[in-house]
């Protein structure tokens, strides 16, 4: 059974516009099954600027700032690799003083930063979510889905007749290719702060941290109650809490606004099984199987099943076919390089381990791969 809970790397769609609002979420909050938080959890935090954040915009890049104007000169100042250098890495969603502390982040914490600074220059800042193919990762016996934002610069008011700075600016984490076309919608303040806050109680759920990850989706839909995936996340803490009658008053919350929301119904499943309602389990995973018949990971799973049975053939096929509707996890590129290599293509399983290296969001996992790719070439496998 699969248990999703919805880690926004770099974004959450909303419902659609036409989907019947979501009642307050206050009757979902149950405060007394979990312990106080161990650490603080605070809107306020989110885009607020450290003391070396100012130092940083007013001393070091001033020059730049006034040369190239406030937005080129600020995205150039972060994102060129002779300036900041910062590093795309999702070990964990940071707000925008620890991703400029630690000159790394996911593409929310550079997204969140980068407006922090935005707004102290007074800039005009606008975020988008966008539409895009759907991606999915694991951690910790869980399946997370994730998407994509990003952030709008606009010249401040007073120098709107000026020629110095353009209109706006859009800071991307995509590709330039993939940018273009890029359907977006207008996503407010508060849906980023609960899309952050939505992160770190997916990434506290992760690593077992269950009374944190309570508090940081608590928050997160006090932010807005309108982002749903918080809900769905809230619904897993109490799965894993062993609050069943939660976890289901949750989950029923999210399916009757989105009768159709797979990681909902996949989890609402999971909790009347485990609630000893196997009639009513069974008519929602028929149901979800109906809506999607071959889940993320499907293939992924019947492949290392193969791969268990020294059947590499058919799992280089399987992992084959995760690649094609997943082509970005660094992880099936990696099991297909194994696949390969077990089937003596060589130069197939070099290919792979490079895209599985050049698609990995961790510094750990680059490493990681870099290292094999390294072994195959001092082994003579060129």
């Amino acid at each position: 059974m699969r248990i999703w809970a919805s880690l926004l790397l770099c974004f959450g769609l909303g419902a659609c516009a036409s989907a019947p609002p979501l009642p307050s979420p206050q009757p979902l909050f149950h405060d007394e099954l979990f312990t106080a938080p161990s650490q603080r959890i605070s809107a306020d935090d989110v885009f607020a600027l450290s003391d070396s954040m100012r130092r940083y915009l007013h001393t070091e890049i001033d020059a730049e700032l006034r040369a190239r104007g406030r937005q080129r000169g600020l995205v150039a100042a972060l994102y060129k690799r002779t300036e900041l250098q910062l590093t795309y890495d999702t070990t964990m969603t940071r707000n925008a003083a620890e991703a400029f502390e630690a000159r790394s982040g996911n593409c929310l914490s550079l997204v969140i930063m980068t407006a922090a600074f935005a707004r102290e220059l007074g800039l005009q800042v606008n975020f988008q979510s966008a539409y895009t193919d759907e991606t999915w990762s694991r951690s910790g016996g869980m399946f997370f889905k994730s998407g994509h934002v990003n952030v709008t610069l606009g010249r401040r008011l007073i120098d709107s007749g000026t020629t110095v700075d353009p209109a706006q600016v859009t800071v991307d984490f995509l590709p330039g290719e993939e940018i273009r076309g890029l359907r977006t919608h207008a996503i407010s303040d508060q849906t980023v702060i609960a899309m952050y806050m939505n992160n770190r109680a997916a990434e506290a759920l992760a690593q077992g941290q269950l009374n944190d990850a309570y508090w940081w989706a608590r928050m997160a839909m006090i932010q807005s109650p309108a982002f749903v995936s918080s809900y769905n996340t809230l619904g897993v803490i109490y799965l894993r809490h062993g609050d069943l009658r939660e976890a289901d008053q949750v989950f029923r919350a999210v399916l009757d606004r989105e009768p159709e929301n797979t990681p909902a119904l996949s989890n609402h499943a999971q909790v009347l099984k485990q609630q000893g309602r196997m009639a009513d389990a069974d008519a929602a995973l028929r149901k979800l199987a109906q809506i999607e018949p071959y889940p993320p990971f499907h293939f992924f799973n019947l492949g290392v099943a193969a791969m268990a049975k020294s059947d590499y053939a058919a799992a280089r096929d399987l992992f084959a076919r995760e690649v094609d509707r997943a082509g970005q996890y660094h992880e099936f590129h990696f099991w297909l390089a194994v696949a390969n290599l077990k089937l003596g293509d060589i130069a197939e399983a070099r290919k792979h381990l490079a895209l599985a290296m050049e698609n990995s969001t961790t510094l750990r996992d680059r490493d990681l791969y870099s290292a094999k790719l390294e072994w195959l070439r001092s082994h003579g496998y060129r």
